[in-house]
């Protein structure tokens, strides 16, 4: 029978990993924004731009998130900064039904960091739950508003 000290640590040392996005929550400067950045590049080169697969991730990412988070929450207090796996789930769930076209992904991108720090309503509302539902949530909804206001400017400019 397995030790249950080691089993606890093997999950909190897991769970630590996937919550700072293999460390990417560690960079010193913006961790939040890196962590956005490193997605956007993985997606770019490495996701075929097909909506359904970024629509599967982007829903196993958020159950993903919400457990680590909760998870990192106890190693690094409410919303550390080191926990970036949400901003993770929002920047995918921004670059959903977007052509795959550099300026629409760059786009995606500010929009994503736009809507994070501002955190509209009800993003605010929704940071406040407890655990990874806080975490995670507030993202979501910057990725939904990131994701409409794109789908809006590239509506209107393919109106002119």
């Amino acid at each position: 029978m397995q030790d249950p000290g080691k089993i606890t640590l093997k999950k909190t040392l897991f769970a630590k990993l996937i919550c700072t996005f293999f460390y990417a929550g560690y960079f010193p400067v913006a961790p939040g924004t890196f962590g956005s950045l490193i997605t956007l590049l993985i997606i770019w080169f490495f996701i075929p731009s097909f909506f359904h697969i970024l629509l599967a991730i982007s829903i196993g990412l958020f159950f993903i998130s919400v457990w680590s988070a909760t998870q990192g929450e106890e190693t690094f207090g409410k919303d550390g900064r080191q926990i970036v796996l949400d901003e993770v789930t929002g920047m995918v769930i921004s670059l959903l039904f977007v052509p795959k076209e550099i300026k629409w992904y760059v786009i995606a991108f500010l929009l994503f960091r736009f809507f994070d720090v501002v955190k509209p309503p009800p993003a605010r509302a929704a940071e406040k739950l407890k655990g990874g539902w806080g975490v995670t949530l507030d993202d979501v909804i910057a990725g939904v508003y990131a994701n409409v206001s794109l789908h809006m400017i590239y509506f209107v400019g393919h109106m002119l």
